[in-house]
């Protein structure tokens, strides 16, 4: 099935970031979802859109000016480097731009069209001062932050499927009454140290695919008594059974489930949603790849 015409999708893939050999982020399945979603046809190539880097206002209004500054030349102290996980260069700092860039244009297109994607983001581990976890800016609050400055949006909805907690969301959020973030995750899993989100659902490890179901049902009905003014939604594919970095248990048509169920929610009440990538470090990385294209799979069978 075709994703409607209307549907834009943002990437950055164009920053291919040089990794060291061996090391465990998946950076090619980036450029993989892309390749992927032209040749199965779920979207055509004027659907893809180059995303912009963001700007400093955008993302000062969320992140120290002090960090911001070490990213962009490199002189973060060696060991907090190392928590963001990737080594320093001129293209992580263009690609980190271009990860929000992205998302900033899909949360537009989505205010316009009534949903949109992102095709990397949804860096939810990153903080004011720090990031981790492969997370450079919190792509998602500083969303929100833009939407609240220029839209004055008073019921920002962060809904946060990864398999790992949102803790840069929870922490850089906690005292904005405006943004409510969600988070149903992996209770063992990183980060070992979670600050509390607004509401958070932490699963035990192999949840399958029916109780995770059944949870997340509950979720979007408690959510259904509040009038939104956009969902953020964080589709992370982690909590596939085969993923590396996961625990969880649920297989491609429970993913695909679930992004179907949290899509028709946004549309049958007439929110808009914007959609970020999420986690995926499943082996082989095509099972990955598999599930973030069931994500516009199920995208296109919602909003056809």
């Amino acid at each position: 099935m075709k994703l409607p015409p209307f549907v834009k999708v943002f990437h950055s893939d164009r920053y291919d970031l040089p990794l060291p050999d061996g090391h465990r982020f998946p950076m090619e399945k980036y450029k993989m979802v892309r390749l992927g979603l032209l040749k199965e046809k779920i979207l055509i190539e004027d659907q893809l859109k180059e995303a912009p880097e963001a700007s400093e206002k955008d993302i000062l209004r969320v992140h120290d000016e002090k960090y911001y500054h070490a990213i962009e030349f490199g002189t973060l102290e060696p060991s907090e480097q190392r928590k963001i996980g990737f080594p320093w260069s001129e293209v992580m700092i263009k690609r980190s731009r271009a990860s929000v860039g992205g998302f900033l244009g899909a949360v537009n297109s989505a205010l316009e069209f009534g949903v949109a994607g992102n095709l990397s983001g949804g860096t939810h581990h990153s903080f004011k001062n720090r990031g981790e976890g492969f997370c450079v800016f919190n792509d998602f609050v500083i969303a929100a932050h833009k939407l609240m400055a220029e839209k004055d949006f008073k019921n920002i909805l962060i809904l946060d499927l990864d398999v790992h907690q949102g803790n840069g969301n929870a922490d850089l959020c906690k005292d904005t009454p405006e943004i409510f973030t969600v988070s149903i995750h992996g209770k063992s899993n990183y980060p070992y140290h979670k600050p509390p989100s607004d509401w958070d659902i932490p699963l035990e490890d192999h949840t399958e695919d029916n109780e995770y179901l059944k949870t997340l049902e509950k979720v979007l009905k408690e959510l259904s008594l509040k009038n939104w003014d956009i969902i953020l939604y964080q589709a992370g594919v982690d909590p596939l059974k085969e993923d590396r970095l996961g625990k969880l248990s649920l297989s491609h048509q429970g993913l695909f489930l679930r992004d179907e169920m949290v899509l028709s929610f946004a549309k049958s009440r007439g929110i808009p949603v914007a959609l970020g990538l999420g986690g995926g470090y499943a082996t082989p990385i095509d099972l990955t790849v598999m599930a973030h294209l069931n994500t516009y799979r199920a995208l296109a069978k919602v909003f056809n």
